[in-house]
């Protein structure tokens, strides 16, 4: 401020001493001396401000208080004067802060932020208030600030306390007991795991099976006749069903792999092996159906050489069996065998303290709410423990075995049907006992609360992902317009606008129709899993998209029916029903509803939904064919038009039907004819053998002796989808 007004002053002194310049030429200055100044002082600015034109004394008052004001401010501190320019302001960042956060920091309003960033590659219209932005943008956002930046690590969030069940750490060899084996029957379909387990048992398990295959893992404990048990997962052949023997191999200690002689090593033979190695599970081979004629076991066991199984015939360490489940033969030397295996391994387990197992199967029962299948493993399970699984819980209410006899009590290695539970848990899911409903609750919140946090990280990454792409398509834009004339890149845009235009009725109804929406409702956790397994290998989404709506457990309900009419979709249940008024309501409201028992039935109805999704391709099918003999033109009115005579080799010429040219095995030409005449008769069908001369309605093509003239009519087929399940 002082600096100014000494300018100030310096000005005004130099305005007067001018204006006195001027008054000295004009001879005036010996007479003001003479009035006005001694001799004896010199001639300075401050006493020329004593002038006596009007001007002049407001310019000398004006001093005189500028002299007395900066006087007065002198005579304070000099803070002023003295400190140095204001320094730049720390701002203090991180990475990946949003919007807002660096508003907050930079203590300015998110509209500056936002002019901070115009002119610049970033797309501001994408940009929201929790968007999070790069670290050139931050840096370019302080620089046209003027301040510093200074970056800070993120601040570290409190730890929350983990609050999770997990089980127990091993305990005391001392407190350990024998236990049964659990044995897991795997194996290719139709090879007789089922009717082996069921002479084990001595029920009819096969005759109830739908299809004659097993659609679900059954857990069944087998009393042998010697006095020992065997706990028995009956595993799945089909191929949709990879996930439950891959469950069965995970909780198991024996894996007993059932072969046909008659068909030797499957597909899903190969697969059951390669859960058990990656389990490090011990096998025992049960060569199945050896009363039939055609068995070969020894040809059974020379293709099981190419996937490591060696039996003890070859020098290996694999139990080889024969046996006849249809007829019961050699079943007894089997169930030996087993036994032996598991007191080589000898099994044992805890069964004190709190219980630890895992879901084998769940559904929702009518009657009894959610219900699991599981084998215990540690602990014994009573009635009123309370049960952590996955993020659910329950409070037992009721357990009964595999005939739904009610139990007391579950030791380890016994599967067990547990009521009881709030949600239902999937399949494989590990069940943990915890010792109240408040700590159960707790478990279940903070699991709950895990998997929230690990799906926004998941979210965020996503996010962070398509935004740069969004950022990498926008400065691709802008270079693509950047030497463009601004008329042109305006018409430009206005006909990319007129492409993505919204869609007419007519059009959104043909695209809408390569779409199909489903929605699938299974009986048991473990079939649908199996089915949205075989859903995921769809991979001809160039023809129809498949979307899937909805998924779950249970009776087809109203709400599964508003889902479809929402989304035009069809629903299909897999071992549920619809009752009368649910299908009422889904034919007035025109969804289908597909009901099946067997899966591959249901896969098979879904690539035919999807096929007729698709637009039908034609096919031509030939009618008759000709050679052209000689060519010639005849006069139409002022015109010429080229003429073929033809001789037909095959089959007959129809005028009606559609024509092609074929010349040296190419196509030049496809259409319809003008004229056909036989001699000078115009005529409607030539057959074989006879003469002809066409005329084409096309005047530009050319005729050549030698061509080949193909009647043919098109045909709509149906298409078929490509996708190929596997089955």
């Amino acid at each position: 401020m002082n600096q100014k007004l000494l300018k100030l002053e310096n000005l005004l002194r130099f305005h007067t001493i001018c204006r006195q310049l001027h008054s000295l030429s004009q001879r005036r200055l010996l007479a003001w001396w003479k009035h006005g100044f001694s001799p004896a002082y010199p001639l300075w600015p401050e006493q020329l401000c004593a002038w006596p034109w009007q001007t002049d004394m407001l310019v000398g008052a004006a001093l005189c208080q500028h002299r007395l004001f900066v006087t007065k401010k002198e005579k304070r501190p000099l803070r002023s004067q003295l400190s140095p320019l204001k320094p730049k302001r720390d701002v203090e960042v991180w990475v990946g802060m949003t919007v807002e956060e660096l508003a907050r920091a930079m203590a300015k309003d998110i509209d500056y932020i936002y002019e901070a960033l115009l002119n610049t590659a970033i797309d501001i219209d994408s940009l929201e208030v929790n968007s999070h932005l790069d670290e050139v943008w931050i840096k370019e956002v302080i620089k046209k600030a003027g301040m510093k930046l200074r970056w800070s690590k993120l601040k570290q969030e409190k730890v929350r306390e983990n609050k999770d069940a997990v089980r127990r750490p091993q305990a005391d060899p001392a407190l350990l007991t024998p236990r049964f084996p659990v044995v897991t029957i795997m194996g290719h379909v139709d090879h007789g795991k089922t009717t082996l387990l069921d002479k084990l048992r001595k029920t009819q398990v096969a005759a109830m099976e739908v299809g004659g295959i097993t659609q679900h893992i059954g857990a069944f404990l087998v009393s042998l006749p010697s006095g020992e048990k065997i706990t028995f997962l009956d595993t799945p052949g089909h191929a949709a069903f990879s996930a439950m023997r891959a469950r069965g191999a995970q909780v198991t200690d024996i894996v007993v792999l059932v072969v046909a002689a008659d068909d030797g090593v499957m597909k899903q033979t190969v697969e059951s092996i390669q859960h058990a190695q990656e389990a490090q599970v011990p096998i025992v081979l049960a060569i199945n159906k050896c009363d039939k004629t055609d068995a070969d076991p020894e040809k059974v066991k020379k293709e099981l050489l190419a996937y490591d199984v060696v039996c003890e015939d070859y020098g290996g360490d694999v139990q080889a069996v024969h046996v006849s489940a249809l007829t019961g033969d050699n079943l007894t030397a089997l169930a030996e065998a087993t036994i032996a295996l598991s007191e080589m391994l000898e099994l044992k387990a805890d069964p004190t303290g709190p219980v630890e197992g895992t879901v084998i199967e769940s559904f929702t029962d009518k009657g009894r709410g959610p219900v699991t299948t599981a084998i215990i493993q540690r602990g014994t399970l009573r009635k009123g423990s309370i049960l952590v699984a996955g993020k659910c819980w329950a409070k037992v209410r009721l357990m009964f075995d595999e005939n739904g006899k009610t139990l007391n009590e579950a030791y380890p290695s016994m599967p067990v049907g547990i009521i009881g539970w709030r949600d239902l848990p999937s399949a494989g899911d590990e069940i943990l006992e915890v010792e109240s409903e408040p700590r159960a609750r707790e478990v279940v919140d903070w699991r709950k609360t895990e998997q929230k946090e690990e799906k926004g990280k998941d979210d965020l990454k996503i996010m962070e992902e398509q935004r740069k792409k969004h950022q990498e398509a926008h400065r691709q834009a802008r270079e693509k317009y950047g030497s463009v004339h601004w008329r042109r890149r305006s018409y430009i845009k206005y006909l990319e606008r007129k492409e993505q235009r919204p869609l007419k009725p007519k059009e959104k109804a043909g695209k809408d129709s390569n779409v199909l929406p489903i929605i699938i409702k299974g009986d048991v956790d473990g079939s649908v899993e199996a089915i949205l397994n075989l859903l995921d290998t769809y991979d001809a989404s160039h023809e129809c998209e498949l979307e899937l709506v909805h998924f779950g457990l249970g009776d087809i309900s109203e709400n599964d029916v508003n889902f479809a009419e929402t989304f035009n979709g069809v629903i299909y249940g897999f071992n549920v029903d619809a009752g009368k008024a649910i299908q009422q309501t889904a034919a007035q409201k025109g969804v289908k509803i597909k009901l099946h028992k067997i899966i591959y039935h249901l896969i098979e109805d879904l690539q035919e939904e999807l096929s007729s999704r698709l637009p039908h391709r034609l096919e031509e099918y030939p009618i008759g064919e000709a050679c052209i003999l000689a060519t010639f033109s005849v006069t139409e009115g002022k015109r010429k038009v080229p003429v073929a005579g033809c001789r037909v080799q095959k089959g007959q010429l129809e005028k009606q039907k559609k024509f092609k040219l074929i010349r040296n095995g190419q196509v030049i030409w496809k259409g319809s004819l003008t004229s056909l005449k036989h001699h000078k008769d115009d005529v409607l069908v030539i057959k074989t053998g006879m003469d002809c001369g066409l005329i084409l309605d096309e005047e530009k093509v050319e005729f050549k002796v030698g061509d080949e003239v193909v009647c043919y009519e098109e045909n709509e087929i149906p298409a078929k989808t490509s996708w190929d399940p596997g089955f």
